[in-house]
């Protein structure tokens, strides 16, 4: 079977799987329901969830040493350290840009759809009551500590923790921690060191190459198990969530803020990225897609960019055709900051809050929404509902109550599920743009292809 045939019959398993996972959460609660054990729900998933765990550990346990020996097998096959700095700056321009963007289309559908009028009078009474109560808390509670505890974070202390996580003193500690940015920028410039060293690190920049591959098979041997693994993560949490009833019901009181979520999502994904791939570089979006479907599927099912980094780096090389160079150094750069999904989601959710609670924000507050959560989502880890965290950041930067997390926490890891494959497509899409630089004289003109010198073969004499 060819790569292109296994990579097709990959993608239909996990599609399966998924959608075989859904009918048994649905299915098996209801069926115990029916027999009078609904007791055993959680006890039947719970060996169900450890497949799914192993799986997703699998793939974590890989993140660390791909994200070094990736990152400098990329610098390292630039050559020419100076080189760098033209698609470095491009990556980090276009994942701002896109963020930025996302943010932007969050706004305009949130104040379109005014997802918080559709919320019950109980739900908007309980709602504001527990911001009072939670306001009524920090005031007395913070006191003389208000201006470096409850005063609201403005952008600038997000840039200024942003730019001081660059950096770490202890990289074990931020390995083991999964703390990515300080691992990359370690790797850029001791690989940079190791480009201007020639053959005396031969042995050396030889063992990070072939230790890059190394890891990579082993990631195609992981994938082998996807089905199963991402048949297991599905079932077990759609599965408890659906037996605990909760999920359901707080979906259905807040649908309308739910489909704006997804909506706001599914433009930016298909239409906003796509449209970017294509002006740059005259690819088909669509084909792209389909292309690195594997790691959507798997960007899904495990909701966690980092953990799908491997899955990735490997499905753009192989099946997407983008350069191991850009690869390597681009889609590592963006499992950490860019964070397109995510950014979109804190904005609407934001402004979500604002409206249940009756606040209505002007446009320069939503302005200082749209900076924030670019900025926060830069920052926020690769993880399952990190959003969460950031999320209070942003609250705060408008003055509204971190309470307001509470209404939208049942359904967070639902939608995260699609945050996350919008960030790991922005992150695929970042490699395939930022590709064409990297051979490029001038850091703002894309390579153009060589041309074609067509042969004209010469006539025969006339004899």
């Amino acid at each position: 079977m060819s790569q292109s045939q296994q990579h097709k019959s990959l993608t239909l398993q996990i599609v399966i799987a998924i959608l075989a996972a859904v009918l048994v959460a649905i299915a098996l609660p209801w069926a115990l329901n029916a027999a009078g054990m609904a007791d055993w729900t959680s006890t039947v998933f719970t060996p169900i969830s450890i497949g799914g765990e192993i799986f997703l550990r699998l793939l974590r346990m890989m993140v660390v040493p791909l994200v070094v020996t990736s990152v400098m097998t990329g610098v390292l096959g630039l050559g020419d350290i100076r080189k760098l700095g033209r698609p470095g700056m491009i990556a980090v321009g276009y994942y701002v840009t896109t963020t930025f963007m996302a943010v932007i289309v969050g706004l305009v559908l949130v104040n379109l759809i005014n997802p918080g009028s559709a919320i019950d009078e109980e739900a908007l009474k309980k709602a504001r009551e527990e911001a009072v109560v939670q306001e009524a808390e920090a005031a007395n509670e913070q006191g003389d500590q208000k201006a470096e505890n409850g005063k609201p974070k403005s952008a600038g202390d997000i840039a200024k923790n942003l730019i001081l996580m660059l950096c770490s003193d202890n990289l074990i500690e931020s390995a083991a921690k999964g703390d990515l940015l300080p691992l990359i920028v370690f790797s850029i410039v001791f690989a940079g060191v190791l480009t201007t060293m020639g053959e005396r690190v031969s042995a050396l920049t030889s063992f990070i190459r072939q230790a890059n591959d190394a890891l990579m098979e082993l990631i195609m041997l992981i994938m082998r198990f996807a089905p199963i693994g991402i048949f297991c993560l599905v079932a077990a949490k759609f599965g408890n969530a659906i037996a605990e009833g909760e999920f359901l019901d707080t979906l259905r009181k807040i649908a309308a803020y739910f489909f704006t979520v997804v909506i706001g999502l599914a433009v930016h994904g298909l239409i906003t990225l796509p449209a970017v791939l294509w002006l740059f570089t005259r690819r088909n979006p669509y084909r792209f897609m389909l292309q690195i479907s594997d790691a959507l599927l798997t960007a899904f099912s495990t909701a966690s960019s980092s953990a799908t980094l491997p899955v990735t780096i490997e499905r753009t090389i192989d099946n997407a055709g983008v350069s191991r160079k850009s690869v390597d150094f681009v889609v590592p750069l963006g499992s950490t900051i860019n964070m397109d999904g995510t950014a979109l989601y804190e904005a609407v959710a934001a402004i979500f809050i604002a409206q249940v609670l009756g606040r209505d924000l002007t446009l320069a507050q939503q302005v200082v929404v749209a900076v924030t959560a670019t900025l926060a989502a830069i920052g926020a880890a690769g993880i399952p509902e990190a959003g969460l965290v950031t999320m209070q950041i942003v609250l705060t930067s408008v003055g509204l109550p971190t309470s307001g997390i509470s209404t939208i926490i049942t359904i967070d890891w639902f939608l995260d599920r699609f945050r996350t494959t919008v960030n790991v497509l922005g992150d695929a899409m970042g490699a395939a743009v930022v590709d064409q630089y990297f051979d490029s004289d001038d850091p703002l003109t894309p390579v153009a292809p060589a041309p074609q010198v067509v042969t004209v073969p010469e006539e025969d004499p006339v004899t």
